[in-house]
């Protein structure tokens, strides 16, 4: 008896060392580095800091070395049960195998048996991201999945809610629970810390749907894993609980009598979770939005335009929501919105309004967002009071941080997103006056499969909108440049795009005002009063960017990623701007006038023709329907 004892024990040891040292890893193809560069010399001392660093005893690394476009970020995470030592011995051994199995990537990531470690030449901090999403699973399947999956599901549950409610150093929980056949089943999951709940709670809820449709049904064990979320469960004890204490709010897990396993099988990267369900973990409960909104009452109304009213929410837990209530059905089908929902929602970036979720009532159909609390920046520069007290150096990190955010929907995103509708009013600011760009998937939803070309549906504000997508339909990255130009020239200036410069005798609107200073060399006469004397260099390269954005010829006009580069290096030669593109203040006669009045006004055009029903500048979206 006491040798099977020991051979049973021998054998799970055994186990524990292949789960151990069984490794998965991501080398993401997003750009590489040279041996002898600076990026790789940054990498390699910020990866060697990480493991050697015996300040930090709660399991959680987010370290950052070098600039510009030598400057890593990394982030580094030990399981909830693991000792300080054990989690320096695990980022250090899984630091030396990426550098190995990822020569001269700038992205990788390891999940190793006691830590996940991750490193970018982009910020990934505070980012949820889900993919790629990868799993190592037990191939035997229990004898009654049904009754182990209705076990399992709960303590996967309450281990996720407990996650969630971690904080900033530390989100994990271990928890165990009884299951058929006197087995139990003992579990760990983890978010990386710098997640916030809503978005901890969205990863592991994803990851929890992976785990019953990944491997061809319900398993008795595995591990699933994405960058931001870690899940484990077995049906025998694969942590001592005396190593690492749970969470207080959990109680410490029990020691389960151990059970062999079988072998596991390691699956590769997946492309993306099953579509249902991966859009049904984003799915709200209708009746929590409702409770939240205090059914969308008007006390709770933030906004409204053309895709609808926006509502303030609170969820029970406190966490404050922002719900769009679409005004009118979409083009495409419940499951159709629920895979671009899905899409939409893994846009992650820090000058992004971060989409949560959504909900599906009949023909209702609500969108559910971060909630940022300092309203939109129409809100300041256009008021007389509040724009005195937007500095430059408040308003050039507002241009700067919009500009960052196009660049990733254009370039660097999972999508490519084209805004459309990019105006101040859809420029919100957080608490720290960092600017968030709202609505950027809202067009993708209503229109679909449209990021370039020409459409009869148009959507976007008038004054904004680049001649060629108002007369015809032709759109590009360069539109959203054209309007990125439009918000440079009226935060510097204070002033909106159709403000009529009457004691200057110029009725043609901002751009035409603009290119009259610029022509004149007096371009001090744009700057907003409350700048005068403050960084005129800086406001005067400001305005040249600006004037290059809105440009006539679209193919003159820059890319996101050429003008990032102009705002991170003064030392790039600008070139002269040509005429801007004002043609929408000359036809102000015989198209803005009936547009004022809501009257459809027809343009003639070459493939088709197009009715037009559009406000000017005001919050709503403008829309050109095809006839």
């Amino acid at each position: 008896m006491c040798y099977s004892k020991r051979l049973l024990l021998f054998g799970i040891l055994l186990i524990l060392l292949f789960v151990t040292s069984t490794a998965q890893r991501h080398c993401f193809q997003t750009g590489n580095y040279t041996s002898n560069s600076t990026y790789r010399a940054n990498l390699v001392g910020l990866l060697a800091s990480m493991s050697s660093n015996t300040t930090i005893d709660y399991l959680f690394y987010n370290f950052t070395a070098g600039e510009k476009d030598d400057k890593v970020n990394a982030i580094a995470v030990c399981r909830g049960y693991v000792t300080p030592e054990g989690c320096r011995r695990c980022i250090n051994s899984t630091t030396q195998e990426l550098l190995q199995s990822c020569p001269n990537q700038k992205e990788a990531i390891q999940w190793s048996g006691d830590c996940t470690v991750r490193y970018s030449n982009r910020s990934i901090f505070g980012v949820l991201e889900v993919q790629p999403m990868m799993a190592s699973y037990n191939v035997q399947n229990p004898p009654d999945p049904k009754e182990f999956y209705k076990v399992l599901r709960p303590l996967l549950d309450r281990l996720r809610n407990s996650t969630a409610l971690g904080n900033s150093t530390r989100k994990f929980a271990l928890g165990s629970v009884a299951a058929p056949n006197f087995q139990t089943i003992q579990s760990h999951l983890q978010c990386t810390p710098d997640l916030n709940w809503l978005d901890c709670n969205n990863c592991l809820q994803q990851l929890s749907e992976y785990t019953t449709t990944c491997c061809g049904g319900q398993k008795v064990g595995g591990v699933f894993v994405t960058p931001s979320c870690y899940i484990r469960y077995e049906i025998y004890s694969f942590y001592d609980p005396a190593a690492e204490s749970p969470p207080p709010s959990l109680p410490p897990p029990p020691i389960t009598q151990p059970v062999s396993p079988p072998p596991l099988q390691l699956l590769p990267p997946t492309q993306g979770v099953d579509e249902i369900c991966s859009a049904d973990s984003l799915q709200f409960d209708v009746g929590t939005i409702k409770v939240a909104t205090d059914n969308f009452s008007a006390a709770n109304k933030l906004g409204e335009g053309g895709f609808g009213i926006v509502y303030k929410g609170v969820l029970p837990n406190g966490h404050e929501i922002a719900v769009k209530r679409l005004s009118k059905a979409s083009q495409q089908g419940d499951l159709e919105f629920k895979n671009e929902v899905e899409l939409v929602a893994t846009l992650q970036h820090r000058n992004l309004v971060r989409l949560l979720g959504f909900c599906l009532e009949g023909k209702e159909r609500l969108l559910v967002y971060e909630f940022v609390p300092n309203a939109s920046l129409e809100k300041f520069i256009f008021d007389p009071n509040k724009s005195a007290l937007m500095n430059w150096e408040m308003r050039n990190k507002i241009i700067e941080g919009i500009a960052r955010g196009l660049l990733y929907l254009h370039e660097d995103s999972r999508l490519r997103i084209i805004h459309r509708d990019l105006k101040a009013s859809n420029i919100l600011l957080d608490a720290d006056m960092n600017p968030k760009i709202s609505d950027f998937g809202t067009a993708r939803l209503f229109v679909p499969d449209q990021t370039q070309g020409n459409t009869s549906k148009i959507v976007g504000t008038f004054g904004y909108m680049p001649p060629e997508y108002v007369m015809h339909g032709q759109f590009s990255v360069k539109s959203d440049v054209f309007s990125f130009g439009v918000l440079v020239l009226e935060i510097v200036s204070g002033k909106k795009n159709n403000y009529s410069f009457q004691e200057e005798n110029e009725a043609g609107g901002l751009l035409s005002y603009a290119w009259k200073n610029w022509r004149e060399e007096t371009t001090s006469n744009l700057v907003d009063a409350t700048l005068k004397a403050r960084s005129t260099t800086q406001i005067m390269r400001c305005i040249h960017i600006g004037l290059l954005c809105v440009q006539e010829n679209v193919a003159a006009r820059p890319t996101m990623a050429t003008v990032v580069l102009m705002f991170n290096s003064h030392s790039v030669t600008l070139p002269v701007p040509s005429r801007p593109a004002f043609l929408m203040y000359s036809t102000r006669s015989d198209v803005s006038s009936q547009l004022e009045k809501g009257v459809g006004v027809t343009r003639p055009d070459t493939r088709q023709s197009r009715s037009i029903q559009a406000s000017i500048n005001e919050a709503s979206i403008s829309e050109l329907d095809g006839r």
